[in-house]
């Protein structure tokens, strides 16, 4: 075991969040301050940057209503609008002592309590896709999306049961409780750094995979499909998810080949074979029974777990990203074999790169039709996930 000979302050650790947030606020991306920070600070332990990263997400989330409430647009006043928010003693945090903040100054003395959009951190330039997307759920969602995401697992139940996965990683003082949402999820409740060392995540009994993401999996009609292409796989989660459920030969393809390289020990561990796939070699493939097309997106379903993105976002990007979603999912479609399905699913809560992309995609292709399709938003208990399952004719 890894024993800290230096800790931080919890001062010095504020401190250290609010140098970071001035960076991104700057522009540099948020994953990037961290990794450059922590190679750089020999003094800082395991727990400082996972107490600092802690920090700079927290305040990411609450962007807009940490800004509010601080009354100003910089790491120190958004830290202390958050800090604020949480109860926090600021006096004694702000003293100027030792490595942490300086003292409050008297107007910082005095926060504000923030209204409208800042309260709920919504980004203003989505409100409108957002309030017509989520319905009487608007403010639900977004309130949601202000805190931390839950740690979800799959269990590969080829390896081992529910139940005795659980009692594992009790054993290793990792507490978990099944999930209402898919049969493999399970969540963690106490420990979810130690995971990534467990013997169950070491031998491919479990991987890291969001409950909700694990139930669009649940929701494919895998059954007959002798030959499924996982066309945007990235790391490959929901490829190995629906390896673990249903013997199929398996490809998996993704425009950025090093994205998949997550994906041969994640495969290695988890004992299942799938070969990947580039665009040369889906030229030279038969058609696919079952194509899943899990698009790049805004991400808006899982902006807790990634905040930075709902504060990035602009309208360029979003058009961009629903102009890229169409263009797959034309290109995806032509791997699909004739009565063959095509599945087309997003971490998005917006219907713009939604039911209205698939809606766009029927009536230019008339050979495909919507057979049933599934959203689940973070007031289900996870991400927000929407999935379409389309089938084409057999005579396409």
């Amino acid at each position: 075991m890894r024993v800290d000979l230096h800790v931080m302050t919890p001062a010095a650790r504020v401190q250290t969040a609010i140098e970071c947030l001035d960076a991104i606020i700057a522009g540099q991306a948020a994953e990037q301050v961290l990794t450059r920070w922590a190679r750089g600070a020999r003094h800082a332990g395991s727990k400082d940057r996972a107490a600092i990263r802690d920090l700079v997400f927290d305040v990411l989330r609450r962007w807009w209503s940490s800004a509010a409430r601080g009354q100003g647009e910089s790491g120190r006043a958004r830290m202390i609008g958050y800090l604020a928010e949480e109860g926090a003693d600021l006096p004694s945090i702000f003293s100027g002592a030792g490595y942490g903040p300086a003292a409050l100054q008297p107007a910082e003395r005095e926060t504000a309590e923030p209204h409208g959009l800042a309260a709920l951190d919504c980004p203003a330039e989505f409100e409108t896709d957002l309030r017509t997307s989520l319905g009487s759920d608007f403010n639900g969602v977004l309130s949601n999306l202000r805190h931390r995401a839950p740690v979800f697992l799959r269990v590969n139940l080829r390896k081992a049961s529910v139940q005795d996965t659980m009692d594992r990683l009790a054993g290793e003082g990792i507490t978990t409780r099944p999930s209402g949402l898919s049969p493999t999820a399970i969540e963690v409740t106490e420990r979810p750094r130690a995971v990534a060392r467990s013997a169950p995540y070491l031998d491919g009994t479990v991987e890291l995979q969001d409950a909700a993401s694990q139930a669009v999996v649940d929701f494919l009609p895998l059954d007959g499909a002798r030959r499924i292409l996982d066309y945007c796989a990235g790391g490959g989660g929901k490829t190995l998810a629906m390896a673990a459920r249903h013997d199929a030969l398996y490809h998996a393809h993704d425009i950025d080949r090093r994205r998949l390289e997550a994906l041969v020990p994640r495969a290695k561990r988890a004992e299942t074979s799938i070969g990947l796939r580039d665009a040369a070699d889906l030229e030279a493939e038969k058609p696919y029974d079952l194509v899943l097309v899990d698009a790049p997106c805004s991400g808006s379903g899982a902006w807790r777990r990634s905040p930075e993105g709902k504060v990035r976002l602009d309208r360029a990007r979003f058009d961009e990203l629903r102009n890229l979603q169409s263009d797959i999912l034309t290109r995806a479609a032509a791997h699909v074999a004739p009565g063959g399905v095509l599945c087309y699913a997003t971490c998005s809560l917006m219907d713009a790169e939604n039911g209205a992309q698939v809606e766009d995609f029927i009536c230019k292709n008339t050979g495909f039709s919507r057979h049933c399709e599934r959203r689940w938003t973070p007031l289900d208990g996870a991400d927000g996930f929407f999935v379409s399952v389309l089938f084409r004719d057999k005579t396409a």
